[in-house]
């Protein structure tokens, strides 16, 4: 059985002690109950540490690291531009592009999105469990909540913007994004953009409009086979 695997947002330092928060202590001590000499790795944006279990009570769990078992992995590159949705496709969009490995979700507010506030605390447990359980060093960051327009006023000039269009019948293929090139994969709500928006999003520069799928997609399914297709299509990947 691998070890479990706890995100540590300090910097590790090997050979050193340190107490766990509650929540991991709670979870450590409850829900897995290990017990003491039992090993946990911790990991950060900094690599993965082996660590060893060397006091044990319920609410307090102290840990030795012993070494390190992972260096830092090169980060993505990509991020995920979704328009909101109600909880539950929306949890399931945070934990899958978590697991497909983007390094930035952008939570979007759009003319027909239903919901226009996302809990961000709630969400980053999300994709830290999600880091945790799929063998990943960084969580993807998250941004605040912004709308479309300021979207795509603030797109980086080097950035290739994808846009998962209905309305297109391109398929992107290999090339489309070059080695290294920073991506922005933009996904629009249920009930999909507005004529006006479309017209913004189709205006912007190093744009690509691209079909997923001669079906009419769920936002949760759009989100998964668009990160899959422009991961399978990058140049380095």
């Amino acid at each position: 059985m691998n070890n479990i695997r706890l995100h540590y947002v300090e910097s590790i330092v090997e050979n050193s002690t340190s107490l766990v928060s509650r929540e991991h202590s709670h979870y450590i001590v409850n829900v897995m109950r290990l017990k003491k000499g039992s090993n946990i790795n911790f990991f950060n944006k900094e690599g993965e540490w082996l660590s060893e279990i060397i006091s044990i009570e319920r609410d307090k769990v102290e840990v030795k690291f012993l070494n390190k078992v992972k260096e830092p992995l090169k980060i993505s590159n990509i991020e995920l531009a979704i328009c909101l949705v109600k909880k539950t496709p929306l949890e399931i969009i945070l934990q899958k592009a978590t697991e497909l490995g983007v390094s930035k979700i952008t939570p979007i507010i759009s003319e027909r999105t239903e919901i226009k506030e996302l809990n961000l605390e709630r969400a980053n447990k999300i994709t830290i469990e999600a880091t945790e359980q799929s063998n990943q060093l960084n969580p993807p960051v998250l941004n605040q909540v912004i709308s479309l327009k300021d979207f795509i006023s603030n797109i980086n000039q080097d950035t290739k913007l994808f846009f998962a269009d209905v309305n297109s019948n391109y398929k992107i293929k290999s090339g489309d994004a070059g080695k290294g090139q920073s991506i922005s994969i933009l996904v629009g709500p249920e009930g999909d953009f507005s004529p006006q928006e479309r017209e913004l999003i189709l205006a912007s520069p190093n744009l690509i409009s691209f079909t997923l799928s001669r079906n009419i997609l769920r936002t949760d399914t759009a989100v998964i086979s668009a990160i899959s297709l422009v991961n399978f299509i990058r140049a380095d990947h």
